[in-house]
């Protein structure tokens, strides 16, 4: 029998599901896999490498010149300033060697404890950065939760954060994985170091290293490809798929990159949300930083897809994700599943996994964010403030719909090239929550949610003449051609589309069984045709002087109307003043609105010149869906707070099935042989997904 000292090493808070290694098939598909890989481009030149190297070189030297130049002007020692030191770290795709072509550089600088972020970053550096020549499109966001600068270096993109640490001098060998450099920092330092620390986290806790960078390299492709990357929009960013594909690493610890692609889908497919995916366990230290706690933290309970930061102080990296949009994930998860079993089944080949989301044709309403600004340099800064805000909508519209008007944003952006002023847009799709049931002329009434939208968009404390953003309701058939690459002909309706939206749409004749949801598109004020005018400059909120009486033309109306700003009142109604009749036809009219939650409710009195019109069929009395809100909070409390330990007995009776299940899996690819090493072990305890709970 092994010693305790000849047993493999475990990675991760469990036992694995499976130790078998590959056989010859799968180092087959590992290889092809590969082959594809570098066939689409996704690994940089050599010379692109070396650019990035010689670009990170300079920035390191900036950086220490800078310390050295506050040193000096505040009257420190020669000797001081001599030892004055900057350390640059990187972190995110580039640290874990899975950037490709064109991706952007995080990096951190650490400096010594008297060199601060407000004035001598945001400022001094600033300035400094402003007068290199080769630094441009330099925008510095001091008020983001991790706060950040962004610019590019001989053009390519840099994010730099900064990290003041409790030291006169920052060692050129600064060990930031060390829970040292936590003491006596703010909780905006802790955030900016916690990037660096989570990535050495990573590569610490992966069994095999380039396995991994491998697999994680096309599952980042495949989100991409499939529209579910993008932690801003409410789905998954970089740091959360290097985490899931670093747990399943562990759960297979000897698999080559295909089997781990494999079971990457297979685990998440069956994952039970929301018990936390996690790599370690969580400590809790002496600094007194918060940490993901849903017992003692009541936010955390809201949280739908946990997925934990290894590094103190552990934080859920998916707070974003949306019931919407963890729906769309898990119906990646299984496309993904299903094809991965198809190619191991030798009935297809890699690159049906990577076929592009036909998001165009997913479904028969959406909404339509059109951001307009006078140049390029006012689009990126408004484009970078709504494309921040849009998860909102997203929850905006769940709320006051009580979840059963489903919304799918995809994050891809695009541009209409026939227009004049710089323009880009978004768009969601909109589908009614599967199973529901409908009603004759009952609809959604979504109007005062977009209008709250607008409200809070306007709030922008850096808007200038000519910011200016649309919200329309467009049916498939009206997309706008634009969005389709090059050559592309729109298919018919059929029945093959994505997640029953075809079913749902045509059950429920989303906004065309009421009259006012037949009007024609000519009625629509914001509409695809409607806004290919000119930009406009106003910056008032409400323009009297372009309604139909003042003698405009008729164009000029239209056009004024639908991209002016929204009204400032915060209600999401119509302000009770004399000049209220005199707003635009694309005003967003106020609705009724639940008494309880304050949200709003179906209606039929709305004018038939709204921007949003109806969207969708809805049945749920009023009264009872305000209960509704409660749910997913008191799910994640009985799930996750009903014990000592984090988790249910659903966790491990889910690893422990996925476990059976590679066992036959094995058995059927050995030939009946049996599983290696001495088998797996029955039960996996709850206790590791959670054991920071438990009293013993």
């Amino acid at each position: 029998m092994a010693s305790g000292s000849d047993a493999p090493k475990q990675y991760g808070i469990t036992k694995p599901l499976s130790l078998l290694g590959p056989v010859e098939a799968d180092l087959q598909r590992t290889e092809e896999l590969e082959k594809f890989l570098l066939e689409s481009g996704l690994y940089e030149s050599p010379d692109e490498s070396a650019r990035r190297e010689e670009v990170l070189g300079k920035l390191d030297q900036i950086v220490k010149d800078w310390v050295k130049q506050l040193t000096s002007q505040r009257g420190y020692t020669d000797q001081m300033v001599e030892e004055a030191n900057a350390v640059l770290f990187t972190f995110g795709s580039y640290r874990l060697g899975v950037h490709g072509p064109g991706a952007d550089i995080d990096t951190l600088c650490v400096g010594p404890s008297y060199v601060n972020r407000e004035e001598d970053f945001f400022i001094v550096l600033h300035g400094i950065l402003a007068q290199t020549e080769d630094v441009t499109e330099l925008q510095p966001v001091p008020d983001a939760h991790v706060p950040v600068m962004k610019f590019k270096f001989h053009g390519i993109s840099i994010d730099l954060l900064y990290a003041s640490v409790s030291l006169l001098v920052v060692p050129a060998d600064l060990d930031i994985s060390q829970g040292s450099v936590l003491y006596d920092v703010d909780e905006a330092t802790v955030r900016s170091l916690n990037g660096c620390r989570v990535a050495d986290q990573i590569i610490r806790l992966v069994p095999n290293f380039e396995n991994f960078r491998t697999a994680l390299r096309c599952l980042k492709y495949w989100a991409k490809r499939r529209g579910v990357y993008s932690n801003v929009t409410g789905f998954l960013g970089g740091v959360n798929w290097a985490l899931l594909v670093a747990r399943v690493c562990q759960l297979y610890p000897n698999a080559v990159p295909s089997m781990l692609v494999s079971r990457f889908f297979r685990v998440f497919t069956q994952w039970q949300w929301p018990n936390p995916v996690m790599l370690c366990s969580i400590e809790e230290e002496e600094l007194g930083f918060p940490v993901w706690d849903p017992r003692k933290n009541p936010r955390d309970r809201c949280h739908h897809m946990p997925i934990i930061t290894p590094a103190y102080p552990c934080m859920n990296s998916s707070y974003n994700v949306s019931t919407s949009t963890l729906r769309v994930m898990l119906e990646q998860f299984q496309f993904g599943n299903r094809i991965c079993q198809e190619i191991e089944m030798n009935k297809t080949s890699w690159p049906a996994l990577f076929e592009p989301f036909q998001f165009f044709e997913a479904y028969k309403n959406y909404l339509q964010v059109d951001i307009i600004a006078e140049d390029d340099e006012d689009l990126r800064l408004w484009k970078g403030w709504v494309e921040s805000r849009l998860r909102q909508l997203t929850l905006k519209i769940e709320r006051d719909t009580y979840g059963m008007l489903q919304c799918h944003p995809y994050p891809h952006e695009y541009a209409d090239p026939s227009r004049q002023c710089a323009h880009c847009a978004f768009f969601m799709g909109l589908s009614r929550k599967e199973g529901v049931k409908i009603q004759e002329g009952q609809q959604f009434d979504i109007r005062g949610t977009v209008d709250e939208f607008r409200h809070e968009i306007n709030m922008y404390m850096f808007w200038k003449p000519g910011m200016e953003l649309a919200v329309s309701h467009v049916r498939r058939k009206q997309v706008p051609a634009y969005v389709f690459p090059e050559g592309y002909k729109r298919p018919r309706p059929s029945r093959h589309v994505n997640h029953q939206s075809d079913k749902n749409d045509t059950e429920d004749g989303t906004a065309t069984r009421s009259p006012d949801s037949q009007l024609k598109r000519k009625h629509d004020s914001v509409g695809t045709d409607d806004i290919r005018y000119a930009k406009r400059s106003s910056t008032s909120p409400v323009h009297p002087k372009n309604s139909p009486q003042s003698g405009s033309t008729g164009d000029e109306t239209r056009c004024n109307n639908q991209i002016k700003r929204a009204p400032s009142d915060a209600s999401g109604g119509s302000p009770a003043s004399p000049q209220a009749s005199e707003r635009s036809p694309d005003t967003i009219l106020s609705a009724p609105r639940c008494t309880t939650t304050g949200a709003v409710c179906s209606g039929d009195a709305i004018s038939k010149h709204s921007s949003v019109p109806l969207v969708e069929n809805c049945t749920t009395p009023t009264v009872a869906v305000c209960t509704t809100l409660k749910r997913v909070a008191e799910k994640v409390v009985s799930e996750l707070v009903g014990s000592e330990r984090l988790g249910s007995n659903n966790s491990a009776e889910l690893l422990e099935s996925m476990e059976k299940e590679d066992v036959l899996a094995e058995n059927v690819r050995f030939g009946g042989n049996g599983v290696a090493q001495g088998g797996l072990p029955e039960e996996l305890e709850i206790r590791n997904y959670g054991g920071f709970y438990d009293d013993g």
